[in-house]
């Protein structure tokens, strides 16, 4: 998952990945005087504006079918006066700093920013369009500064401090002060006691940063659609089916290119093409392709912007105090520091090499069976491994799509397993509006009937959508505001030509169950305050439910009930079924090389200081990659560095180690459930009740313990992974 396009502005906000929409229409400022700021502010946004007032429909869902592309810049600037008209307030109220007085009145502050906010931020990621981007560009570093102007508010802080010193005497019950102590936090690491000439400097290097983080998420997107692969005839295509044929066909004639084919691209190094085509030529081209984004010059070469963005990120964390950027943005994590963070990746490398290597033997003797005569490369494994897996196991993916129709797996596995742990049911409606015709919308109900959430998928990928998959929230759960969430996953699956099923690989699947998991987490919220609410957890955190919740793609009871031929209605053969829990594990040396190689690749950028800048990005990389042992051309990082939006764009940076950090929750809970009966909603009501519904309102490994009853421990995602020697 990735955090929203735009900075979030205010505490409240700040950390949080899915930024709450409204807040109902009986929700009032904290103060009179917040609340004549507010309205004197936001005059200038005509009522005619769908961003004029908190929506009506039902849990403040986003009037989708009302905003304009013109609607976006008066309502950003009426957010952003209001927003500080009333943050204004709250410093200069005369009376003594409360904790309602000034905390909470932070917390209920911003909402036309925030309603804004969150829609511009679901466009720009998933539907943008020129008029969305350039708007992108202009507001990028103005939200920037307006997040300066509250964080670096010398009065406003000077209340929070003054509250802060005398905490434990407030009588606060335990979220309520773990939000002062939040919010004392997140305005030091903004920069709140620095002098006011660093301040000035601050300012400036947050202004560049966001310009630059933007330009590079928009140059990803851009490359990627113009580094599609053009194919002259159907005969290079072997291997693909006639579907997948028809696509690539439907893509040309959208170029204007009548009588060939084009591969679109996902974001990753990896290609889904690879593993079905048997010209090794295309194979080859595609990866040269897909490896060469963002660094071959041209409008949308990114290697300036990265040097650019990495000692600007150097220099800001020098300013701060801090020795580089990692080891600033990890004392906010629960790894805390970089020390941690090496360890863990360095452990991992050795051996997650030694397999790959394995693997790649493997996979040169079916090579040289074939009398190939080449050696194993990068844009050969999908398509050799999948031939050592179909030898090894007997089946093959091909086998696989059939079982995997998309509105089974989500209807009859995603939702099914949630009802199953959780007692949790859907009803689809239509009712309510959608920015694209292929979304779907359904309200989520409690086993008794009330309704918890309503929950949206946008399952398609789009020329105009942001490569990966990731889970956001429109309206965040907040006791505090009487709101209940809209959480919504994106996924980029191809879409099929008009009539035909969306058969997904088995890896899209388990990517359905992981956002699906984002989702609960969301929807399960159970906090007073926003700031808390649903994923707004640590970064190497956040991943871990997710992560849990792949667990029962594979579960036998629900992989038995969506796992249905999609034209005979048969269920997968038990053989089968048998065969894709046997490979489970199959091919981890590569699936772990290629993730440690982008995590080191980012710790290795962010853990630079300022005079430590290179000049050449490949280089460096080259370099860094071998320097930690995993410069395995075969298995080659799954982000290279000129495409790294998770470090370089989004909330990422410094932090994709988050995923493997996250893992060994993951595993060791895994392992619990087995332990406890698995699929029972005993397991889940404890689970939900002791982690998924408490967000940010304790420390997270606090929370884990209170649901485990103990620390996490590394032995069963050693063992997982293939790295414990067995």
């Amino acid at each position: 998952m990735t955090r929203p396009t735009l900075l979030v502005i205010a505490a409240s906000l700040m950390l949080a990945p899915a930024a709450a929409f409204a807040a109902t229409a009986t929700t009032a400022p904290a103060t009179a005087a917040t609340a004549k700021a507010t309205a004197t502010a936001a005059t200038a946004l005509p009522a005619s504006n769908p961003f004029a007032q908190a929506s009506s429909l039902p849990f403040n869902y986003p009037p989708f079918d009302k905003v304009k592309d013109a609607d976006y810049a008066p309502a950003f600037t009426a957010g952003m006066a209001a927003h500080l008209a009333e943050i204004n307030a709250i410093a200069n109220n005369p009376k003594a700093a409360t904790f309602d007085n000034t905390i909470v009145a932070m917390e209920r502050s911003g909402q036309l920013l925030s309603r804004v906010r969150t829609v511009f931020s679901v466009m720009s990621g998933s539907n943008t369009n020129e008029t969305i981007q350039g708007l992108e560009r202009e507001l990028a570093p103005k939200m920037a500064a307006h997040s300066d102007a509250i964080m670096l508010n010398d009065k406003l802080f000077k209340r929070i401090d003054t509250l802060y010193a005398k905490r434990d005497k407030l009588g606060l019950d335990a979220e309520s002060k773990r939000l002062l102590e939040r919010y004392n936090t997140d305005f030091v690491r903004a920069g709140a006691k620095l002098s006011a000439a660093d301040k000035e400097k601050l300012r400036a290097y947050n202004g560049q940063l966001a310009a630059l983080s933007t330009k590079f998420a928009q140059n990803v997107l851009k490359e990627l659609n113009a580094s599609a692969v053009v194919v002259d005839t159907r005969e290079e295509l072997d291997g693909l089916s006639r579907a997948a044929i028809e696509v690539a066909a439907g893509l040309a004639k959208k170029r204007g290119l009548d009588g060939k084919y084009v591969i679109a691209l996902v974001n990753t190094t990896g290609q889904a093409p690879l593993s079905l085509l048997t010209n090794r030529a295309l194979r080859e081209r595609i990866m040269a392709a897909s490896q060469a984004r963002g660094s071959r010059g041209g409008e949308f070469d990114n290697t300036q912007e990265v040097l650019e963005l990495a000692k600007l990120r150097a220099e800001r964390a020098a300013l701060m105090g801090y020795p580089n950027y990692a080891a600033y943005s990890l004392e906010d994590q629960t790894a805390q520091n970089t020390t941690a963070v090496n360890a863990l990746l360095g452990e991992l490398a050795k051996p997650a090499v030694v397999n790959a290597r394995r693997e790649a033997d493997d996979i040169q003797k079916v090579i040289d069976a074939q009398k190939g005569g080449f050696k194993v490369g990068a844009a050969d494994w999908a398509f050799y491994s999948d031939k050592v897996r179909a030898e090894r196991y007997n089946f093959d993916e091909t086998q696989l799509k059939p079982y995997f129709e998309m509105n089974s797996v989500l209807t009859k596995g995603v939702f099914f397993a949630a009802g199953k742990l959780y007692g949790l049911s859907f009803k689809q409606r239509t009712d309510l509006p959608v920015y694209t015709a292929d979304m779907l919308v359904y309200d989520v109900f409690n086993e008794d009937g009330t309704q918890l959430a309503i929950f949206t998928l946008d399952p398609y990928a789009r020329s105009n959508k942001r490569g990966g998959a990731w889970a956001n929230a429109y309206v965040g759960q907040s006791g505090l505001l009487n709101r209940k969430p809209v959480i919504a996953n994106n996924l980029n699956i191809p879409k099929p030509e008009a009539g035909q099923p969306t058969l997904m690989t088995f890896d899209e699947v388990n990517t359905m169950f992981h956002e699906f998991g984002h989702a609960l987490h969301g929807m399960f919220s159970n906090v007073k305050y926003p700031r808390f609410a649903g994923t707004s957890v640590p970064r190497d955190f956040v991943e871990y439910p997710s992560q849990v919740n792949e667990m029962w793609a594979l579960w036998p009871e629900v992989l038995q009930n969506y796992a249905k031929h999609y034209q005979t209605g048969a269920a997968i053969p038990a053989e089968l079924l048998a065969k894709v829990t046997a490979a489970d594990n199959f091919n981890q040396g590569y699936k772990t090389t290629e993730y440690l190689a982008s995590a080191l690749l980012d710790q290795r950028w962010h853990q630079l200081t300022p005079a430590q800048i290179p000049t050449d990005v490949l280089a460096f990389e080259k370099a860094a990659l071998a320097d930690a042992g995993v410069d395995f051309a075969p298995a080659p990082p799954r982000y290279r560095t000129t495409y790294f939006s998770h470090a370089f764009a989004g909330g990422y940076s410094a932090g994709y180690y988050a995923y493997l950090w996250s893992e060994k929750l993951d595993a060791d809970t895994v392992e619990w459930f087995k332990e406890n009966g698995g699929l029972t909603r005993k397991n889940g009501d404890w689970f939900r009740t002791k982690l998924l519904s408490r967000g940010g309102s304790a420390d997270a490994l606090d929370i884990y313990r209170s649901f485990r009853g103990r620390d996490a421990k590394i032995e069963p995602l050693l063992e997982r992974r293939g790295l414990n020697g067995k």
